[in-house]
């Protein structure tokens, strides 16, 4: 199968299950759930629900295990890119070529869309029916994980930092923190609870988070790079944006050169940590490439 193919079809899996995981437009409170699934069906890459598909697979695995685990990270993503857009963050207006959820509706409302988003995605992750077969202490064990991810050492934490660094000179390590917590948290968590609902060995988890470390970064490093040179049209964002409010990047920090070739080690070391797994990790590296080679 090629990965075009692939891809399509993991995302159709992701989207038919994220469907039936949300209620539905018209239960009460209905504005509240139409917003919900606004942005999260507002055209995604699904780079973090594959992930969690692709790292299963790498070892053994099969989506319809790791499914719910897939639509939980989604939905994390989702409801901190809503925050992140609000007035008191980023303040955007655009979020994949379409008004943002407190533009399309209201902040209030897009306050607690972000909020029932993040609460669905731990619901879903303790279920006991979607976790019916799955080893009792690798289910606890993912729990944990992604929450600590999602927390304030995790997701939270890089944007607490960046907000805090908006205008001001920060040194590398400060850049680096920002960026394996606010983006590579949640890619690691993604692809760690692939592998653990998979049952992978010890060597198999090792290997699979050497390459979310570094591809995760490697995303980072990509999206501030098209911050400065993306086409506002394909990336669906407010083009410069980062610059405008003064938020510390790659580029800002080392240059446009310099970030590139960042990426591209990067990259390279992701690739490189999956040697042990063989072809059945081939859909990570083709993702891998994708997070630093896109366009959008």
């Amino acid at each position: 199968m090629d990965f075009k193919t692939y891809l399509k079809e993991r995302i159709a899996l992701v989207d038919a299950a994220l469907h039936t995981s949300l209620p539905g437009e018209d239960i009460l409170p209905a504005q509240l759930h139409q917003a919900m699934r606004y942005s999260l069906f507002a055209g995604g890459k699904r780079l973090r629900p594959v992930l969690v598909i692709a790292a299963a697979e790498a070892v053994g695995g099969h989506p319809e295990q790791v499914l719910h685990a897939a639509c939980a990270l989604e939905m994390i993503h989702t409801y901190s890119l809503i925050h992140d857009d609000l007035p008191a963050m980023d303040d955007d207006n655009l979020r994949r070529g379409r008004p943002t959820c407190h533009r399309e509706y209201d902040e209030a409302t897009a306050i607690l869309a972000g909020d029932a988003l993040l609460t669905e995605a731990f619901r879903l992750l303790a279920d006991p029916v979607v976790n019916r077969g799955i080893d009792p202490a690798q289910a606890m064990r993912v729990l944990e994980l992604v929450a600590r991810a999602a927390s304030s050492r995790g997701m939270v934490g890089g944007q607490a930092v960046d907000m805090e660094s908006e205008g001001k000179e920060v040194n590398f390590p400060t850049l680096e923190y920002i960026h394996t917590h606010k983006t590579g948290a949640l890619i690691l968590a993604a692809v760690q609870a692939g592998a653990y609902l998979a049952d992978a060995d010890e060597e198999q988890v090792k290997a699979l988070t050497r390459y979310a470390e570094s591809a995760g970064l490697a995303f980072q490093v990509a999206d501030d790079i098209l911050d400065v040179v993306g086409d506002q049209a394909q990336t669906g964002k407010d083009a410069g944006s980062d610059q405008a409010r003064g938020k510390i990047t790659y580029p800002a920090l080392l240059g446009l050169a310099d970030s590139r070739r960042r990426a591209e080690e990067l990259y390279e070391r992701a690739v490189a940590a999956l040697e042990p797994l063989g072809e059945s990790a081939e859909p990570l590296r083709q993702l891998a490439w994708h997070m630093v080679h896109r366009n959008s």
